[in-house]
């Protein structure tokens, strides 16, 4: 890290001089990135005491987590846009801003709406962050060796952010109160911010923003979202449900026509035209689904079935870190000597056996034969899949189009993951009440009253809710796997002198 931490008075892409503080900077855009990711798990150990604290249903507490991933992911591409176009410092800036007050404004919230509104502005907050913060490494931080170690160091935020969320958000919550999960990004956010005069601001390009693309593509996924849990709530022929459905279908059918007649569209619909790429932002939407599944209702099952603290939660969460985490590693390893598809494709199949065991989870199974083998091996699988898709969402793209694509991966597993969430919360929760009419509010109900035997018909409903999500993100996997081999054919690759990946024939 030292060659990393010494001033650098090169000049960045951006024309401008890169910061001489080049130490600092780093830590600025690593902090920003941390702040950012660890937001994705530290809220999911959280969400028992959210439920209990503001009264939520089972379907409503999904939002929770799928507000802030709709309008991360999408405005995500937006969002680097606006930093290409205004200034990357600046929206950098803007993002960290909004991002810090919305999460002031979840930790103050006391009803379920407040904390979803904060939840969505959280959202768009990351969705500037995020990609201006990976610019700005480029605009800083000189061609070759400290470029190379400083996106080291930004990508491994998004590994160490997982795993200090899962154990942060117990200790906050258990020690503190949930809303801590919230404030905790409050002093992080202005540090950063006030350690941004350090950062360099690189030219601006032309164009303009495609803000049309950008409401009726996330308008439509938010449609499309709400009608699903409304639906399992109100049911399908509800006029409602109905009436969101059809504004999905027409806001997202505007959407794809924006996006194929404007001059400067949020996301080219050229980059579908390529296979592998195709191939690899389906798979990498239906492993977001199952993947969001996992750790939602897994911390549920943890904390109100087996009874464990947050903080034990986020502890029983380490090898789920420690598998993706190795897995990763060995799969940008293995990506030089094999195609990603060899990679990605035993993956796909060692994940969706560990989901599926999971799935035979009962109320009483233990944790070192049962739910900690099946979250190593679901862990490695998904791990292999992360750095091959990502290879071939970039493989054969132009220059022009290289940021968007690699961008894409990011937003399709937040879309996806919100999709499938909705969904699988949706039908977690009608199984439940089929067999115990209002499962969850009954669980509630008999731990507050001491009533045992129906404590115990409420637990053994809600875990067959669970379940049943795992075993339908069973069949997201296997489909994920059947599309990776069948639609990706990408050759195995090694990395050029420039970082570039290139095929070997």
């Amino acid at each position: 890290m030292s060659e990393t931490m010494q001033k650098v008075r090169s000049k960045g892409e951006g024309g401008e001089p890169a910061s001489s503080h080049t130490g600092l900077a780093l830590v600025v855009i690593a902090a920003a990135q941390l702040m950012v990711v660890l937001d994705g798990t530290i809220t999911n150990i959280a969400l028992p005491s959210i439920q209990t604290d503001l009264g939520m249903s089972a379907s409503g507490l999904a939002w929770v987590i799928n507000a802030y991933a709709l309008a991360f992911g999408g405005l995500l591409l937006l969002g680097g846009r606006s930093g290409d176009l205004f200034g990357r410092r600046r929206m950098f800036r803007v993002g960290l801003v909004v991002f810090t007050l919305a999460s002031l404004l979840g930790g103050l919230a006391q009803n379920d709406t407040q904390l979803i509104a904060a939840r969505i502005l959280q959202g768009v907050g990351a969705a500037i962050a995020a990609p201006t913060a990976l610019s700005l490494i480029t605009v800083n931080f000189p061609e070759g060796k400290p470029r190379n170690k400083a996106m080291g160091v930004y990508a491994a935020m998004a590994g160490i952010g997982s795993t200090v969320g899962l154990l942060l958000g117990g200790v906050l919550t258990d020690y503190l109160d949930w809303r801590w999960v919230m404030f905790v990004n409050v002093p992080i956010g202005l540090v950063v911010l006030a350690g941004t005069k350090v950062l360099a601001e690189g030219e601006r390009n032309t164009g303009g923003l495609d803000v049309p693309g950008a409401v009726t593509g996330t308008g439509g996924l938010l449609a499309l979202v709400y009608g699903i849990t409304r639906g399992g709530d109100a049911g399908w022929t509800d006029s409602l449900t109905l009436a969101s459905f059809a504004a999905a279908l027409v806001l997202l059918a505007v959407f794809l026509a924006v996006q194929s007649r404007t001059t400067h569209p949020m996301m080219p619909l050229r980059l579908f035209a390529d296979r592998n790429r195709a191939g690899a932002y389906v798979t990498m939407m239906l492993i977001g689904a199952g993947m969001f599944a996992t750790f939602y209702f897994l911390t549920l099952y943890l904390q109100q079935i087996h009874g464990y603290s947050p903080v034990r939660t986020g502890l029983a969460y380490l090898p789920f870190s420690f598998g993706m985490g190795i897995a990763a590693g060995l799969g940008s390893q293995l990506v030089t000597r094999v195609a990603p598809r060899v990679i990605a494709g035993p993956g796909l199949v060692a994940a969706a056996l560990g989901m599926f065991w999971f799935s035979t989870l009962e109320p009483g199974s233990a944790y070192l034969t049962h739910i900690l083998p099946a979250m190593f091996i679901t862990a490695v699988g998904l791990g292999s899949s992360f750095v091959p898709m990502t290879l071939c969402a970039v493989s054969r793209v132009s220059d022009q189009d290289a940021g968007i694509a690699s961008a894409l991966i990011n937003t399709t597993q937040q879309i996806g993951g919100a999709l499938g969430l909705a969904a699988l919360s949706t039908i977690s929760a009608t199984v439940a009440n089929d067999r115990l009419p209002d499962a969850s509010e009954s669980f509630f109900k008999a731990a507050a009253l001491g009533d045992a035997p129906l404590l115990q018909k409420a637990a053994e409903a809600l875990t067959h809710g669970y379940t049943t999500a795992f075993l339908v993100a069973t069949t997201l996997f296997v489909a994920a796997l059947v599309i990776a081999v069948a639609a990706i054919n990408t050759p195995r690759q090694e990395q050029s002198e420039n970082g570039a990946a290139v095929h070997m024939g």
